[in-house]
């Protein structure tokens, strides 16, 4: 049995409008070349436990092409991780590996954050 009034991605919980669509403001998104795709790295320990994290941000494209993306940044590094909230998380310091991979993909623009 589906919900009559699901919440979606943008945080919408509840209209009064009778007409209130949550699909209304959909368009296709399309995902940039490598090259031209503006993408930050740093190491991020907040909120999990004191575990390093690499988290990759700034992919414009689809989700489907950011958690393939994901996928092989975590095969190339031999590590787990996780793509949520238009962020590639990868565990571990591993950022250095990470630019590598990147630069070596056709991802020019890319830059290493942090220390």
């Amino acid at each position: 049995m589906s919900k009559k009034n699901k919440p979606d991605t943008r945080g919408f919980v509840y209209s009064t409008d009778p007409n209130f669509s949550f699909e209304g403001g959909k368009q296709d998104q399309v995902t940039l070349p490598p090259a031209q795709q503006k993408l930050r790295i740093w190491l991020e320990t907040k909120q999990r436990g004191g575990k390093a994290a690499t988290v990759i941000t700034g992919f414009s494209g689809t989700q489907e092409d950011l958690e393939d993306l994901g996928k092989k940044l975590k095969s190339f590094c031999g590590t787990g991780g996780s793509v949520k909230d238009g962020e590639a998380i990868v565990q571990g310091d591993q950022r250095d590996k990470v630019l590598q991979w990147l630069m070596k993909n056709g991802y020019g623009q890319t830059k290493k954050a942090g220390g």
